[in-house]
């Protein structure tokens, strides 16, 4: 049996150990490499914060499986994943802004969104506030439970979102985000999807949505915005995924997830569309 409660303590403290190293990290960050485009960015501290939870859960779990932003899958015999992005908003990182984060999931089944079942998460954000849930324990903000009742209507709704580093994808997102600003009471681009889900399940924001996010970018806080109470799901309402992420009170996620379709927010994630 599963014993999520553990899977939960054991996520809270790889987030908050690295958390401390890459705030700590942060006055030396420099850049390491690029990846999908030039402003996709890995700085060293990226590099050195997966290898550090790596080696955590080699000695802590040595049966689970590992997928990993910065390293290869590295497969495991529990049925447990670890879902680890090191530093989610590394330009903000490099730039000294504090929406940044590191995310730690633990999932079970398949290793690919849609398909696992998230267990337990935690996100450490630059601020040192820790963020976690666990499947059925609820949410929590800094071990504090964190739940989420009401929310306003979409007129009325704080919006986040973000943008990919392919610049065509990302200026058809911005076409999207420009239809929606008449529909809402306004938009945010913070750049750190992990931080955006903890605030959306926190009231800080009213509803979040993007395109094109990698598993390790909203394992964990897809679970925690679900445990305060938020829905989060993909553009048919399933499970959320690599093509598009909404989250938002259950009374108004249809409707926000319409008005992002009549922006063609269906069609974006797909590269043959831009």
């Amino acid at each position: 049996m599963t014993d999520t409660t553990a899977l939960l303590t054991t996520a809270r403290a790889l987030a908050r150990e690295t958390g401390q190293l890459i705030i700590d990290g942060r006055a030396n960050a420099a850049v390491h490499d690029t990846k999908s485009s030039d402003s996709d960015i890995v700085t060293q501290m990226d590099l050195a914060a997966e290898k550090l939870l790596r080696e955590r859960l080699a000695a802590l779990r040595p049966g689970d499986a590992i997928l990993g932003e910065e390293g290869d899958f590295a497969p495991g015999t529990s049925g447990i994943t670890w879902v680890l992005d090191p530093i989610d908003g590394t330009v903000n990182y490099l730039y000294g802004l504090p929406h940044f984060a590191v995310s730690v999931a633990a999932v079970s089944g398949p290793p690919q969104s849609g398909q696992w079942t998230a267990l337990a998460g935690a996100v450490c954000d630059g601020t040192g506030t820790v963020w976690s849930a666990g499947a059925g324990l609820g949410a929590f903000k800094d071990g504090e439970p964190l739940t989420r009742t009401q929310g306003p209507a979409l007129a009325g709704t704080l919006l986040a979102t973000g943008f990919q580093y392919v610049p065509e994808r990302r200026a058809r997102q911005g076409q999207i985000a420009a239809a929606m600003l008449d529909q809402v009471r306004d938009i945010r681009r913070l750049g750190a999807a992990a931080v955006d889900l903890c605030l959306v399940a926190a009231g800080h924001l009213d509803a979040y949505y993007e395109h094109g996010l990698n598993a390790w970018d909203f394992a964990a806080g897809a679970l925690i915005a679900q445990e305060a109470g938020v829905r989060v799901a993909n553009i048919d309402g399933g499970p959320p995924d690599e093509r598009l992420v909404i989250a938002a009170m259950p009374e108004v996620w249809q409707e926000l997830r319409d008005a992002l379709v009549s922006a063609g927010a269906d069609r974006t994630w797909d590269p043959p569309n831009l």
